[in-house]
């Protein structure tokens, strides 16, 4: 037995993995159409299910659903605020009452270690419903000022159907980032997980499904791989795709939307975030442990991870060195294990194209640590690489420049903020910057001058549900979490009366 998992938990999961597994439209479970596809342990390389892919046909009958659901007003008119809330939380509720087996279903399919899936990804989701179940009434229009005789005031209304495309990395919080906004502003949904990881997700639905009593066609799964998921971002019955994964694809959707119906897009794209630490950092110690654990969790697969490290040179072999003890301690393994700290990367494709980066790294720069894949014992069954550290990065250089998303980390030595500010900007991403300091006014010049989204100052990685998430540049459209996201799920209507003579 897993140490830290109930033997019925593990029966659980072995009887529910060999159940059917099908696709969620208009308040059925239907068979996929499509080509049957497997969803594999990346710790393990085992199958662990096969599902029947949904087909356009069937994306399209699912966004018709979605869209005979929006247009009946049962959800965004009927339904009163107060009781669009009260479903919200009834979501969160179930998402806490089966948290560990929705951890071990995340933990199974994505490779990360289970304590990360259940303290970083499941509890968070549920506090992501609880959060948007009170903005139901507080997020509306505002009265205009105009000439006499005339009164102008604005609805915010709902976008109508939402698309929700999330990725493999952090599946069900992903899912939950979207679908809880969407639901809040009186949306419907037709979601769409990574065919990768769609366990977790595919599960609540079936809590939501089996314990409450939601309109048909208002939440709709599709499972799916990217080419058939195309049909939602053209499909004229979708009219807003929230979308986070690769720039390539975002690209793609943009387009797609261009030549629909205009459908307005949210993306959250791709990174590639600094992280400066400047010579008078205070408690230096403390803030490489930090920055190392922000960089190297979830084993690296993360779009704000601080992937380049610039560091002042009086400081630079000091941090070098504490980097390369702590890569090299780390354990990889069994992601259910409780001593295993970096778990398998989430697929083939993905460890290959992490294992190609390194080589070109190694023609780059200076490999410091790992740079190898972990074959260790029982590891050799899966996608382990152990926590890989380039120095002397030159900002020219492949890996400084292109996202890998993985454990792979570029130091690059400065001198001046005026250098470290054009090295960090040097970069087609803006998600994330951080700047360690001891200097509150350089610290302040620093936030200022930086291209990204989000800065975070003495401490890498600072998130908060009631803080936008987004980034700059190349890195995206739009922000999540937040009061900023809800505009994106509505639409503003102003409307003017005229009562003079």
């Amino acid at each position: 037995m897993k140490d830290m998992l109930q033997d019925t938990d593990l029966d659980w999961a072995t009887r529910w993995l060999a159940s059917a597994k099908t696709q969620y439209i208009n308040g059925d479970w239907v068979p996929g159409a499509g080509a049957a596809w497997q969803v594999k342990n990346p710790a393990t390389g085992q199958t662990l299910c096969q599902i029947a892919l949904a087909d356009a046909d069937q994306i399209e009958t699912a966004a018709q659903a979605a869209h005979r659901c929006h247009q009946s007003g049962v959800w965004s008119r009927k339904t009163s605020r107060k009781a669009r809330a009260d479903q919200l939380l009834a979501i969160a509720r179930l998402i806490r009452d089966h948290a560990p087996r929705l951890a071990l279903l995340e933990s199974l399919a994505n490779g990360k270690t289970y304590l990360e899936a259940l303290n970083d990804d499941i509890f968070t989701c549920a506090e992501i419903f609880e959060y948007y179940a009170g903005w139901t009434d507080k997020f509306y229009g505002e009265v205009s000022p105009v000439e006499d005789g005339f009164l102008n005031f604005t609805t915010k209304d709902p976008v109508g159907v939402c698309a929700l495309i999330a990725p493999w990395n952090y599946p069900l919080y992903q899912a939950s980032l979207k679908i809880a906004p969407a639901l809040a502003m009186g949306n419907t949904v037709v979601m769409k997980p990574s065919e990768y990881t769609p366990l977790a997700t595919l599960h609540l639905f079936e809590l939501i499904d089996r314990e409450l009593d939601l309109p048909k066609g208002l939440l709709n799964l599709v499972l799916c791989d990217g080419e058939a998921a195309n049909q939602l971002t053209l499909s004229r019955n979708v009219h807003k795709v929230s979308f986070t994964g690769s720039t390539g694809v975002g690209r793609r959707i943009v387009q797609n939307s261009g030549q629909s119906n205009l459908k307005a897009v949210t993306l959250e794209l791709g990174g590639k975030s600094p992280c400066i630490f400047f010579e008078d950092t205070p408690n230096l110690d403390a803030a490489i442990d930090r920055a190392f654990y922000v960089m190297f969790s979830q084993k690296g697969e993360k779009c704000s991870e601080p992937t380049r490290f610039l560091i002042q040179k009086g400081i630079y072999d000091h941090v070098l060195e504490k980097l390369i003890a702590k890569a090299d301690a780390v354990r990889c393994g069994d992601p259910l294990l409780a001593s295993t700290e970096q778990g398998a990367q989430c697929n083939e494709a993905q460890f290959r194209r992490i294992l190609d980066y390194i080589e070109i790294g190694k023609t780059e720069a200076e490999l410091v640590a790992g740079g190898v894949a972990d074959t260790s014992g029982d590891n050799a069954k899966g996608l382990f690489i152990r926590p890989t550290i380039f120095s002397n990065v030159p900002n020219s250089a492949r890996i400084a420049q292109e996202e890998i998303f993985g454990p792979v980390l570029s130091c690059t030595p400065f001198a001046t903020a005026d250098e470290a500010v054009s090295l960090a900007n040097d970069t087609a991403y803006g998600l994330a910057a951080g700047v360690y300091t001891g200097n509150v006014s350089l610290a302040h010049r620093m936030a200022e001058r930086l291209e990204a989204g989000m800065v975070f100052v003495n401490r890498y990685g600072c998130y908060g549900l009631s803080a936008p998430f987004g980034g700059f540049k190349e890195s995206g459209w739009g922000k999540e979490m937040a009061i900023h996201s809800l505009s994106s799920y509505t639409k503003t209507k102003g409307v003017w009366v005229h009562y003079g003579d």
